[in-house]
């Protein structure tokens, strides 16, 4: 037996009916930061500071997305 049930809800209520958190202020901490980089000139090096202690895994993940791309690259 199948059973089909059609919702029509905005993303706002479904992630309140399911218990969701609201991460509205994470998104905007995230893009007021993003903002203030653009304005104040943005570099290499904060964008690596920036992904090193945003990424997954820190430094870590940041040193395997280097390696992969080297790789793909050619790079040695």
């Amino acid at each position: 037996m199948k059973v089909t049930v059609d919702v029509d809800c905005t993303p706002e209520e479904a992630r309140r009916f399911l218990g969701l958190p609201d991460l509205t202020p994470v998104h905007d901490a995230y893009v007021e930061t993003m903002r203030k980089m653009m304005a104040d000139g943005i570099t290499a090096d904060s964008m690596t500071d920036m992904m090193k202690s945003w990424g997954p895994m820190s430094e870590a993940g940041l040193g395997f997305w280097k390696q992969m791309f080297e790789q793909a690259s050619g790079k040695k």
